[in-house]
């Protein structure tokens, strides 16, 4: 099963590169490079390569949905990064931009950075662990918050925010929808024949609300950075906190696991989020959008 999941988690690494390219340059032929507002929103509703995107996407997320619900999150989610190398180079193509050597460094850190922390992470974690009912209400209140944070943002700096705060709220809320749809998966395969009956209220509504706001963020940042940059954070900063959440909240974590595997975690952690930050401030396409701005 693990294998399978692997593979799974694989294909719909390439829907989501793909997807992403492709709506990335639909909202940005859309937008001219300003933020995204629901007249913009709707409009895209009749983009054929916006709706090729969101087909795309659509099927890398049931891909990963079937993946978590025959693997652990550490196995699975962290496999997306590949969609970031994809990315790069599909957009670099598309877009005619030269991928420049801070880029290539950027990226290289998100990767190796992600990739570390999550070879740390599976020797540190339990398998099969259960999630008690306590602990799914915790990151449900936990990702509550993170709504109401990021929703406040959008709406009191909502033409100020830069393409990372979009990036970090939407890694921010993807995590925790990684996390309650892992959560709900087991539940939907518990024996027990109950099926939906087994799934709280309050974490549908928790992932809805979070899988909703957590795509606006994500239209935003592409009308304001480039597509390869949307993937880094939610390939990055996605399973980051969507480990950190199972380890700290829901006790997926070993007992006696030594400091040095923890420190190591947190440096491959930070590693990859300074990767995700230089890239949206050295990436061609964003210095371009820059040089652009200065002009105006």
């Amino acid at each position: 099963m693990a294998w399978v999941a692997v593979l799974l988690a694989l294909l719909g690494a390439c829907f989501l590169a793909v997807g992403a390219q492709r709506q990335g340059s639909a909202v940005r032929s859309n937008t001219g490079g300003l933020s995204l507002n629901s007249t913009g929103f709707v409009r895209l509703l009749r983009n054929p390569r916006w709706i090729l995107g969101l087909i795309l996407l659509g099927a890398g997320m049931v891909c990963n949905v079937i993946a978590l619900s025959l693997a652990s999150l550490t196995v699975v989610q962290p496999i997306g990064a590949i969609a970031l190398v994809i990315t790069t180079v599909v957009n670099s193509r598309d877009q005619g931009v030269r991928i420049n050597r801070p880029t290539v460094v950027a990226i290289s850190a998100c990767v190796a950075g992600s990739a570390l922390f999550v070879l740390l992470a599976l020797n540190v974690t339990r398998k099969d662990h259960v999630v008690l009912p306590d602990q799914e209400l915790t990151a449900v209140l936990l990702l509550c918050i993170a709504v109401a944070l990021f929703g406040t943002l959008a709406v009191v700096f909502k033409r100020r925010l830069s393409a990372f705060a979009y990036i970090l709220g939407a890694g921010v809320l993807f995590g925790f929808v990684a996390v309650l749809t892992k959560i709900i998966a087991t539940h939907l395969l518990d024996p027990n024949g109950r099926v939906f009956l087994n799934v709280p209220i309050y974490s549908v509504i928790a992932i809805i609300a979070a899988a909703g706001l957590g795509s606006w963020f994500v239209q935003s940042a592409y009308a304001t950075g480039p597509p390869d940059l949307v993937i880094a954070g939610l390939t990055v900063i996605d399973p980051i906190v969507g480990i950190a959440v199972g380890i700290v909240v829901l006790g997926e974590l070993q007992p006696n696991v030594e400091s040095v595997i923890a420190i190591a975690m947190g440096a491959a952690a930070i590693v990859a989020i300074v990767g995700v930050i230089a890239l949206s401030r050295h990436h061609p396409d964003v210095v371009k959008r820059q040089k652009e701005a200065r002009r105006r």
